[in-house]
Order: structure tokens, then C-alpha cells, then sequence
């Protein structure tokens, strides 16, 4: 069964990076576009207070013309945090993903923040999982005619 730990484990980089939400949304940014991610969770005293994506910079400061250096992260971000566990399924958090329209979520387990999935990650594990049964395939169907 694929699971959100295999996942977390066949990622190269497992890194969580976050924010303080007092934090200005351009430092929030400068961080993503150095990192090259697309979330960043908000902390508070090692606590998740928030999440802030590249979609918020994109509708809650571009289109209405704020001010990304005047602006803190509090004032954007999205409060209700959902997250999945190591031993949910890929397909349940794809769901999960689907049903809510997010992008990126923390993996928690005992209250603890072991790691962040995205949509990326999800679709690169079931595209090598998909070619693994594929080349599978192709060989038993190889040696079956010889």
C-alpha cells in the first residue's frame, strides 16, 4: 500500500520551511523563491498558526493591489490548517487535496510535524509507481512469447 511515509522517505529534499506570521508577505516570497517551494506553514513557538502559499500572495496581494512589504503574513494566511498522517494512503490525501482545493499538506503524527506534501509529490510517486507496474508488465509479457 502507498502510503504518505513512503513518500516522505523518497523525497530528496524533506526540509519543512516556514514563517513567523508577523513576518512581512514579500519576506514570505523572497523565502519561497529561494527555497523554489510554494508554500510556506506559519509558525508560532514551533506551533502551525497558518499556512501561506503562492496562490495567496497571487489573490490577496497582487490582484488587489497591496503593499507585499506592508503587509503581515497574518493578514493572509489560511488559519485552518488541514493535514494528513504518515499512514493515510496517497489516493485519501488526493482526495483530500481535490475536496478542499489545496496544494500542500503537513504530515502530523502524535501532534508532531513530521513533514509537508504537495500535489508534486504525489503525482511523481504515482507516476513511478505506474511505470514500475508497466515495466513489470512489459517483461512478463516479454517472456511469456519466448
Amino acid at each position: 500500500m502507498n502510503t504518505i511515509a513512503n513518500i516522505l522517505r523518497s523525497k530528496a529534499d524533506s526540509a519543512v520551511h516556514s514563517i513567523r506570521p508577523d513576518a512581512s508577505v514579500f519576506e514570505a516570497v523572497q523565502l519561497m523563491a529561494l527555497k523554489n517551494i510554494g508554500a510556506l506553514l506559519v509558525t508560532d513557538n514551533d506551533q502551525i498558526v497558518g499556512i501561506v502559499t503562492e496562490r495567496d500572495y497571487a489573490r490577496k496581494i497582487a490582484l488587489l493591489a497591496r503593499s507585499s512589504k506592508d503587509t503581515p503574513l497574518r493578514d493572509i494566511m489560511t488559519t485552518a490548517v488541514m493535514y494528513v498522517r504518515p499512514d493515510q494512503t496517497c489516493e485519501e490525501c488526493m482526495a483530500l487535496m481535490t475536496e478542499n482545493r489545496v496544494r500542500h499538506l503537513p504530515v502530523m503524527m502524535d501532534g508532531k510535524l513530521i513533514g509537508l506534501i504537495s500535489i508534486g509529490d504525489l503525482v511523481k510517486h504515482i507516476i513511478s509507481e505506474q511505470k514500475f507496474v508497466i515495466e513489470q508488465l512489459e517483461h512478463y509479457i516479454s517472456g511469456q512469447r519466448n
